[in-house]
């Protein structure tokens, strides 16, 4: 067994163990997901002070709520067609309170260009998913790119973590928006192959 496997099962048990907990408290996984929406508003206020170290590990306790009310939903038999709209919503709420908190400290210090980067992150954040939504209209299925939401968050907790933000923004500015032009071209292709099917 390689390290990393091992790493990978004894943090699976954990998330299992703490999944089972949460299935027989009967807590219901919508109010899992809001939860995690409020602590990434914590977060959102120390990225916006500036202690980027506290805001990382906030970032980590939110992901985990992330990781768990879906699994909390399967295990006590509340998958929803409202769930999955309610949890995708609130998590667009939690990359972007993250990114106001940005927002304000580069304000709070004067570094207009990083203001401006953060803004252009949070545009290539919200079309990544508009761009899956409003494909998944025309076609059945749009899943191209690299930077889902998962890549994006544990770039922002490096960040955090190593307090290097600034190039942390430019790598999610750039790739979340080959994402989306990515997906712009997937979508052309697949439309243009059903309209000549």
């Amino acid at each position: 067994m390689t390290i990393t496997r091992g790493i990978g099962l004894f943090f699976g048990r954990i998330i299992q163990a703490i999944v089972t907990g949460l299935a027989l408290s009967r807590v219901h996984p919508n109010v899992l997901t809001f939860i995690g929406l409020l602590i990434n508003i914590v977060a959102a206020f120390l990225f916006a002070e500036g202690r980027f170290l506290a805001a990382g590990l906030v970032v980590i306790g939110a992901g985990l709520f992330d990781m768990v009310d879906g699994r909390v939903a399967r295990e006590t038999n509340r998958v929803t067609r409202f769930g999955g709209f309610f949890d995708s919503v609130l998590d667009r709420y939690s990359d972007l309170a993250l990114l106001v908190g940005l927002l304000v400290y580069y304000a709070s210090i004067n570094r207009f260009f990083y203001v401006v980067l953060t803004a252009i992150v949070m545009t290539g954040t919200v079309l990544i998913s508009y761009a899956r939504s409003r494909a998944e209209n025309t076609i059945p299925k749009c899943k191209v790119g690299f930077l889902e939401r998962p890549e994006r968050v544990v770039l922002i907790i490096i960040g955090a973590l190593a307090n290097r933000m600034a190039p942390v923004l430019w790598v999610i500015a750039v790739l979340s928006n080959i994402t989306v032009i990515s997906r712009i071209i997937y979508t052309w292709e697949e439309t243009k192959r059903i309209g000549e099917a």
